[in-house]
């Protein structure tokens, strides 16, 4: 099993910053991506960002967030700058994995972190 655990959720003003983080643990032999999604109230999950062979940002984040990783600690980073009120969603971290070198990669995620933006 992989299991994936974020931290860094919270409240914080319009316009402000907030960092959450999201690491994997468990049997792995290769993580392929890592990324976040997030849902808001009442909508479909949407992707944020996603770190493959390359890094793409959804339009509504680009210029704003930021995603890093910790390869050694299989741990990924969301930055997250000049927060909007409609960034308010709980985040949730995915990761494709394979745990073996025999093994398919698989997607994991994480349990959400809620980020709640005040206007």
């Amino acid at each position: 099993q992989v299991q994936l655990v974020e931290s860094g959720g919270g409240l914080v003003q319009a316009g402000g910053s907030l960092r959450v983080s999201c690491e994997a643990s468990g049997t792995i032999f290769k993580i392929n991506a890592m990324g976040w999604y997030r849902q808001a109230p009442g909508k479909q999950r949407e992707l944020v960002v996603i770190d493959s062979a390359s890094t793409k940002y959804a339009d509504s984040v680009k210029g704003r967030f930021i995603i890093s990783r910790n390869k050694t600690k299989n741990t990924v980073y969301l930055q997250m700058n000049d927060l909007k009120a409609t960034d308010t969603a709980v985040y949730y971290c995915t990761a494709v994995v394979q745990r073996t070198s025999w093994s398919p990669a698989v997607s994991y995620w994480g349990q959400g972190t809620q980020v709640t933006v005040s206007s």
